[in-house]
This record gives structure tokens, sequence and C-alpha cells, in this order.
């Protein structure tokens, strides 16, 4: 009788640590998109309304948990790129690859952090292995595009980062006053990365009224929020 009763009295703790680290993911979801890698566990054990012991049983360090919180986010870039290059004109494909990496960053401030900057150094299996798994595919969409004639021939697949890292900074700089302002500095950017100097795109939203502006610059400081830190 103990024997037959054993396995049954173990699945709803089975049950109970899934939920538990179901809730830790949740959570730590929310509070890197909204505040970056900066933020600690013991913020993610309040949002998930859990004991921060609960959360170290189930994930040791911090870069465990990004681990596996962002293998997922890291499988959407490599499939944007895929798209991108499944894309017939090379052009259009390198352009959706760019906006597509953006617009998840915009949403997701612990990923464009773990792609870009703030941890770049750490010792994360994910940043390690999305990079590797990335760059050869931006790689191919950039070489593709100079190979056309569409994209500048003097440009190279280092200036891809770069030029996210550039695109992210005006959102940080707007994103209180119209968070849409970075889709007129892509598109800006993105002209200039033409090999035609005749190409001209149409801007994708209005600018900043005098006010906005204004608004902007008063809000903006370096390494704003926990983020930076």
């Amino acid at each position: 009788m103990e024997t037959s009763a054993d396995p049954g009295a173990a699945r709803p703790l089975r049950r109970d640590a899934e939920r538990n680290r179901r809730r830790i993911l949740d959570a730590a979801a929310a509070v890197f998109a909204e505040h970056g890698l900066g933020a600690s566990l013991d913020e993610i054990a309040a949002h998930a309304e859990v004991g921060v012991g609960t959360v170290y049983r189930r994930f040791p360090n911090k870069e465990v948990l990004i681990d596996a919180l962002f293998d997922d986010q890291l499988d959407a870039i490599v499939a944007v790129a895929e798209a991108g290059l499944a894309i017939e004109d090379p052009w259009d494909g390198l352009v959706h690859f760019l906006r597509g990496a953006q617009e998840r960053q915009v949403k997701n401030r612990g990923l464009k952090e773990l792609l870009l900057g703030a941890r770049m150094g750490m010792p994360s299996g994910c940043t390690v292995d999305g990079r590797e798994r990335i760059e050869p595919l931006v790689r191919r969409l950039v070489e593709r595009a100079q190979a056309d004639g569409s994209l500048r021939p003097d440009v190279d697949v280092t200036d891809m980062p770069m030029i996210q890292v550039m695109i992210g900074a005006s959102v940080d700089y707007t994103r209180e006053v119209d968070p849409e302002v970075w889709r007129r500095m892509f598109t800006l950017v993105m002209d200039g990365l033409r090999a035609s100097p005749d190409a001209r795109s149409p801007m994708p939203s209005v600018p900043l009224d005098q006010e906005g502006l204004i608004a902007a610059m008063s809000g903006w400081g370096p390494q704003r929020g926990r983020g930076g830190a």
C-alpha cells in the first residue's frame, strides 16, 4: 500500500514546482522587459508573489534565469533573420530583419541589453549561443544586399548592432513623449545605407514638435533607469 501511495503523493509537488517555475519566468519576463537586466531576483520574486528562496531553488543565480528566459526570445530574432533571407529582394530582406529586431528590443529592454550591451561580457550561455546563431544570418543579409547593389559596399556586418544601438538610444530618449519616433530615425539611417543616394523612403511618423522635443530632452539622462546600472 505504501509503495502505491508514494508516486501519487509526489505528483502534486511536481505540479507545484512547475507552477512556481512558470510564475518566476513570467515575472522575470515582465520585470526584465520593463526595467532591464539590472533588476534583482528579489524584485522578480516580489512580482511572482513567491519567496526569494523559491526563486533561488529554481534558479541559483540570475544568469541561469536569463538563460532560461531568453532562449525563446533569441529564437524569435533568429526567425526574423531567416524570414528576411526568405524575402526575394535583398534590400527588403535586410530592412525586414533590422526593423523586426528593433521592434522586439523596443518592447523588451532586457532583450536589448542582452543583445547589445549591458551584459555583453557576462558568462551567459544564451548570450554567446545567441550571437553565434544570429551573426552568420546577418552576414548573409548584408552580403546579398551588397551583391545586388542596393547596400553600400563599405558597410560591414559589425555596423548592424551599432545601428541598433543608435536607434535604441532614440527609443530611450523619446519613449515617454512619442514611442514611435524611433521609426523616423530608422528610416533616415536605412536611407543612408542605400548604395543609391537618390532613393528616399516615406517617413513613417511625424516629427516631434518643439514642445515634444523639449519634453524629451528634459527627461533624458545618461544611463537612465535601472537597466543602465
